[in-house]
């Protein structure tokens, strides 16, 4: 987590380049397409129909298309209790999570039906018609998705915002929306507080004074005029010491009177929406940011789902493991696994088994070749290693060499989901935030493998591990582990 205006951030060129860019290219009220919301419809109606009737259709069932059209009622019905067609909420992600959700209140719902109207239909048809739902709805909600990060990153599909705040918490708050591209909000004007000038690119379109005028329609007034100046979609206010919270209302009740939305943006960084709670004490507002998971069910489910898991793919992949050892053996000398001490949760030491990659001798030449690494921190990567073997190139492409991780995580070294495990000399060299990485398992998979692997940067490896530690759930492992099959597909990273 990270708080506006602790420091004065400079905003890095690619992201002013980037703002002057959106600035210019951005329109009025740029909404989501129209089709989104028909698209998603569709897509869930022929999700639910299609495989519940060729379920029932297969088994011999008379009430094929009964059944069908009772299912796909029922998902529509849910999805749509839950927002899910919403302008606001279609393409912004999270469409594994919800879906295996909503899937779960049908699957409930339909049960008390069947209870209640004394249907007799085989439970077991009715359940395999429905597994699919679930997984063609979150493809289709994540093809949205990639339509309107496309849309963004083009302009489109954006809010304009009027930023207020102090000078600096106005410089922190643009820069982070500036470096990143998935979000909906383009930053056209700005109202510092006081005198002190921003230093982000966009324009000062009014300035308040620090001190809370006599009459706060002042501040109305200024707010006002720039908002309809500029066009705004949207106010984002960053409180401070100066932003009081009787200012902010009746700031709030003249923009709301314009019919223009007002956000209050805390300063909070890449805290997951799941563990903040809005709540009301003594009239003030107050937002509660639970801890990540720790203990408990949640916890003691992942351990569980993760060594059986890890058991039931070392059973299922016995024969890709015979293959990968026979290769290693056949194209080059020396032992057909390399163990590496890793550092675990808490700091504790594990030693770690891959299928062997490079040459026997690795350790040691890597002093030799210590000026050629390409990683910009703790990590040592080399994109064209002279020490990895021809077969290992192409285990490590489809990332076969650390299928013996799955014994780790059976021995409760690791989880499927998780950090990367790094070594004890990478270790001796982190600060208190990157040591924030040792409070879980690492995995054998986990945001940075999914996310470009060594293709990212240092600060990039550790802002993901991060994220991962603090928001941790069993939804965001489903999405991994989903993102997973693609990583590996495609390669990206993978050196």
């Amino acid at each position: 987590m990270w708080l506006f205006g602790e420091t004065v951030p400079q905003v890095a060129e690619p992201a002013r380049t980037r703002l002057a860019w959106e600035q210019q290219r951005v329109g009025r009220r740029s909404a989501r397409p129209v089709w989104y919301a028909p698209l998603a419809i569709v897509g869930d109606t022929a999700g639910a129909a299609v495989p519940v009737y060729l379920a029932f259709a297969l088994a011999g069932g008379t009430n094929a298309v009964w059944y069908a059209a009772v299912a796909t009622a029922s998902w529509l019905l849910v999805r749509a209790a839950r927002a899910r067609y919403a302008g606001q909420h279609l393409g912004e992600g999270g469409s594994v999570g919800t879906a295996l959700y909503d899937w779960l209140v049908l699957v409930g719902l339909l049960a008390v039906v069947r209870a209640a109207t004394g249907e007799e239909s085989p439970f077991l048809v009715a359940l395999t018609g429905l597994l699919p739902c679930a997984p063609l709805s979150a493809a289709g909600h994540a093809l949205i998705s990639r339509h309107l990060l496309a849309r963004r990153r083009d302009g489109r599909s954006v809010r304009r915002a009027l930023v207020i705040g102090e000078a600096a918490a106005v410089d922190g708050l643009v820069g982070h929306l500036a470096r990143r591209t998935d979000h909906e909000f383009v930053v056209v004007g700005l109202c510092p507080i006081g005198d002190e000038n921003p230093h982000s690119l966009a324009p000062v379109a009014a300035r308040l004074d620090k001190e809370t005028p006599p009459q706060l329609s002042a501040d109305s007034a200024s707010v006002l005029e720039a908002t309809r100046r500029l066009n705004a979609d949207v106010v984002l206010v960053v409180p401070g010491p100066h932003m009081t919270g009787t200012r902010l209302r009746q700031l709030s009740w003249a923009v709301h009177g314009d019919e223009c939305p007002l956000m209050v943006v805390p300063g909070l960084t890449e805290v997951a929406r799941h563990r903040v709670c809005v709540s009301s004490v003594a009239g003030l507002t107050m937002l509660d940011v639970a801890a990540p998971p720790r203990r408990g069910a949640a916890p003691l489910l992942k351990s569980m789902t993760d060594r059986l898991g890890a058991v039931l793919l070392i059973l299922l992949l016995a024969p890709v493991f015979a293959a990968v050892a026979f290769v290693v053996r056949l194209d080059s000398p020396g032992p057909l696994l390399h163990r590496q001490t890793r550092v675990g949760q808490g700091g504790r030491p594990f030693t770690m088994a891959k299928f062997r990659t490079m040459v026997a001798d690795a350790e040691r030449l890597k002093q030799q070749i210590a000026g050629l690494n390409e990683n910009d921190g703790r990590m040592f990567k080399i994109r064209r290693d002279p020490r990895v073997t021809r077969v290992g190139r192409v285990l490590r492409r489809c990332s076969l060499d650390e299928l013996p991780q799955l014994f780790n995580v059976v021995q409760g070294h690791m989880s499927l989901v998780g950090p990367r495990p790094p070594l004890p000399d990478e270790v001796a060299g982190y600060d208190d935030v990157e040591r924030r990485r040792l409070a879980v398992k690492p995995g054998l998979t986990g945001l940075w493998q999914v996310s470009g692997r060594s293709d990212l940067s240092w600060d990039e490896t550790v802002a993901l591990d991060l994220r991962y530690v603090d928001n941790w759930s069993p939804a965001v492992d489903l999405r991994v582990l989903c993102r997973t099959v693609w990583a590996v597909v495609s390669g990206t990273g993978a050196y």
